[in-house]
């Protein structure tokens, strides 16, 4: 059975840092393109990042681009997202995927970000 467990949420003032981590089971992250999505309240899901499968590219949206970090732990079979200089706009819940920029999650799923002063 698939499974992602996301973990490193919490609140942060502006220009805060958080490290996400999303560890899979059920198959291995380095045979999948893996990706970060985040959903705000009212909003539908944002596909923010994507470490690929191929030659290990990493994409991003340009909301995030330069301020997240997508990286992988094969060993660990762990997805993580460093995100630097938090804004307001980037309360959400988070959530790991796989397949390429994949936007579906499992109720439940996912680790809540706020950003507030």
């Amino acid at each position: 059975e698939v499974q992602f467990v996301e973990s490193g949420g919490g609140m942060v003032p502006p220009g805060g840092s958080l490290r996400l981590s999303c560890v899979a089971s059920g198959f291995n992250v380095s045979d999948y393109t893996m990706n970060w999505v985040r959903q705000a309240p009212g909003q539908g899901p944002e596909w923010i990042a994507s470490f690929s499968l191929y030659n290990n590219i990493k994409d991003y949206a340009a909301s995030v681009k330069g301020r997240f970090f997508i990286s992988r732990d094969n060993a660990k079979n762990t997805v993580f997202l460093q995100m630097n200089n938090l804004q307001f706009s980037d309360k959400a819940l988070y959530y790991c995927t796989k397949g390429y920029r994949t936007t579906a999650r499992d109720p439940g799923q996912g680790t809540q970000v706020t950003v507030s002063s």
